[in-house]
């Protein structure tokens, strides 16, 4: 009998949730993805030592934003070089709110993995999705710099990605159920009742049925039930500690997700920005745990660069 593992890789593409080499070599992921708070732990990992040194003592005048590009574009390089598909690269969560210099950040990590000799086909730049962050997503894709937009808790996040034409959304599953937990803990949320599951569920077969391009890549997994849920989804990317609990699994994993599959039919929706805000502040949920997450990156980005400037000096 096959694991859940390998059953899983036969019907969605698996994606590595790490910084982490030997997690990625071991578990032979697609694509993989990174965040600042990937990369912090990453940059304390000892593989990544010399690498840091590297970038660091550059005899160049040391500037702590560009050394924290070449080392996001460093590890994904040493990613690359291991699986067939994408690597994500976060651009700064403090230009969340900013198109122009969102737009900026993205083009400048672009160059530095075409100067390491990697196509940008192979490159997604990783955005919030905000508002400002769908629109630079936009001008981006226009230019043939494909984006994943990050931290996707709403509908109306979906909706907005697919009009933008982005290449790929990260709706966060975990982050969801977290809220609604805390908000409702006597309420049973497992299985089908998992609000971060219906969240993905839906916005799959909104896509499939008007006939998006997007990919939908489901992310921030709690526990394997979640992952199983969503069996036949696009892409999944998944934390070495349940990627290592579905390889040690052999109970059968049918799909869930089926992109002909009978559903309520969604009417097509347009959204412009007055809409998307309306839409993001009736929904607590989305709006709390977008702002949170937001935070959070930038709070690591800024851990990061003080570890950055910690190594420099000495």
């Amino acid at each position: 009998m096959s694991t859940a593992l390998e059953q899983l890789k036969a019907m969605t593409t698996v994606v590595a949730d790490t910084g982490d080499i030997l997690a990625i070599r071991k578990y032979q992921p697609t694509d993989a993805t990174t965040n600042p708070s990937l990369l912090l732990k990453a940059a304390q990992l000892p593989e990544y030592q010399e690498l840091l040194q590297g970038i660091v003592k550059s005899p160049a005048a040391f500037n702590v934003q560009q050394a924290s590009e070449q080392l996001a574009v460093a590890i994904g390089s040493e990613i690359l070089g291991i699986i067939p598909g994408y690597i994500s690269t976060e651009v700064d969560a403090r230009l969340s709110f900013d198109t122009a210099a969102t737009v900026s950040k993205a083009r400048n990590l672009i160059a530095l993995y075409q100067a390491k000799g990697w196509p940008r086909e192979r490159v997604l730049i990783k955005i919030a999705a905000t508002w400002e962050g769908i629109q630079a997503a936009r001008i981006l894709e226009q230019e043939g710099i494909h984006c994943n937009l990050t931290l996707l808790f709403s509908f109306a996040q979906a909706v907005a990605c697919a009009e933008a034409s982005v290449t790929l959304i990260s709706p966060f599953v975990g982050r969801i159920l977290d809220w609604y937990k805390a908000k409702q803990p006597q309420q049973d949320f497992s299985g089908d009742n998992d609000p971060g599951v219906q969240s993905v569920a839906r916005i799959y077969h909104y896509y499939k049925q008007h006939g998006y391009r997007t990919i939908i890549m489901g992310a921030s997994f709690r526990n394997t039930g979640e992952i199983k849920a969503l069996a036949g989804c696009d892409r999944l990317t998944i934390s070495p500690p349940l990627l290592e609990e579905l390889s040690h699994s052999n109970e059968p994993l049918p799909r869930q997700l089926q992109p002909q599959a009978a559903f309520t039919q969604q009417p097509r929706l347009s959204l412009d920005e007055k809409q998307f805000r309306w839409m993001m502040n009736e929904d607590a949920m989305a709006t709390e745990k977008l702002a949170e997450g937001i935070r959070n990156f930038a709070t690591d980005q800024v851990a990061l660069e003080k570890l950055l400037v910690q190594m420099a000096g000495n």
